[in-house]
């Protein structure tokens, strides 16, 4: 399943983007992250939504991959930037075509998390 947000931005690009997302920083980006409990600049463990997880934080071109490695359901989720379009995407997926309704309630908010604190932090 995929999940998506977009957000209109204006005065980032890619080098901006990538700075900002570390995994140091979740908790402040996206409130569906707790705490970073061990941050070793590539991966580390994070407590989110559905427990303690470890993450891997992956550079693509245009933005960010984030992924947890352990997650039954194989989640991860993409943040690019699309200078043209002025817009950033959030991009979340799983390795399932379908699933409880509850769970995906939560991916859903997780993903409007992030697309809520990357529009606060750009002030849009």
């Amino acid at each position: 399943m995929e999940f998506f947000e977009e957000i209109k931005i204006s005065n980032w690009n890619e080098s901006d983007l990538k700075k900002i997302l570390t995994i140091k920083n979740l908790p402040k980006l996206c409130q569906s992250i707790n705490t970073v409990i061990l941050d070793k600049q590539q991966n580390g463990i994070i407590y989110c939504i559905w427990g303690e997880f470890e993450i891997n934080r992956e550079e693509l071109k245009n933005g960010i991959r984030f992924t947890l490695p352990n997650c039954h359901n194989g989640f991860a989720w993409t943040i690019t930037i699309d200078t043209e379009r002025n817009q950033l995407l959030i991009h979340g997926t799983i390795n399932k075509r379908e699933h409880d309704e509850d769970f995906i309630a939560s991916i859903e908010q997780f993903i409007k998390d992030w697309s809520n604190g990357l529009a606060a932090l750009h002030g849009t």
